[in-house]
């Protein structure tokens, strides 16, 4: 059976059909989880769309760190399940303190939707299981608050702990060490700015978000195939 993904949908957002159909047409199955929920069902992985949940009030993602499935995608990451944010699903996992560091506003405080150029750094996360190291990809980005930022032991624990997946060649919003995306120590739990969902139809001028997400699809199998053996 292919891997079910989860989607959250905060109030705001507006990724998550765009999320679903993406990971459909790689081979996997997708479901909408609402905020409110308390449980992720059967999913194998969950995904944090981009928008703006809940406005962006006070800061993006503060106000649905508190959702009530936030709990539910807590324990999941605990026991080892794959989750991922994009965009503003990246800020949730910062404000969740599920992710080191935090989003600022773009350098030069201008709004950014446009390709970019990413290079896969690790392929020790959910999101680059079994890509290259060293892959160039182009991605859009679509954000205002998307300049990744940390203290320097911080981006040294980072660097050091192999937990940057993503680098941007060349910086386009001024993120501390170009860093795109990171992951957790244990690798399922990966925050990004670039949006591959909106890169997987050739209609949209590159297919490199594919690579992004079959690599998740493949992470979130090996739990499906596990599940089944037992």
């Amino acid at each position: 059976m292919s891997a079910l993904i989860g989607v959250v949908l905060f109030p705001g957002t507006n990724c998550e059909y765009d999320v679903i159909e993406a990971i459909e047409a790689l081979g996997a199955r997708g479901q909408l989880i609402w905020h409110g929920d308390s449980s992720l069902g059967a999913c194998d992985a969950v995904v944090l769309p981009g928008g703006f949940a809940h406005g962006d009030y006070l800061r993006p993602g503060a106000i649905a760190r508190f959702s009530p499935v936030m709990a539910a995608v807590e324990d999941f990451a605990r026991r080892g399940g794959p989750v991922v944010g994009i965009c503003n699903g990246f800020q949730v996992l910062t404000e969740a303190h599920m992710l080191p560091g935090a989003l600022q506003k773009n350098r030069g405080l201008t709004f950014l939707c446009q390709p970019a150029e990413l290079e896969v750094v690790t392929s020790r996360s959910a999101l680059t299981d079994g890509v290259e190291v060293g892959t160039r990809l182009t991605v859009p980005i679509n954000h205002f608050e998307g300049n990744y930022t940390c203290d320097e032991r911080t981006l040294t624990q980072l660097r050091d702990e192999d937990r940057v997946i993503l680098r941007y060649r060349p910086n386009p919003n001024g993120s501390v060490g170009d860093i795109a995306g990171i992951t957790n120590q244990e690798g399922n739990v990966v925050g990004l700015m670039p949006h591959p969902e909106r890169a997987v139809d050739p209609l949209t001028g590159s297919t490199d978000g594919a690579v992004l997400l079959s690599a998740l699809i493949r992470y979130a199998s090996r739990a499906v195939v596990t599940a089944t053996a037992r």
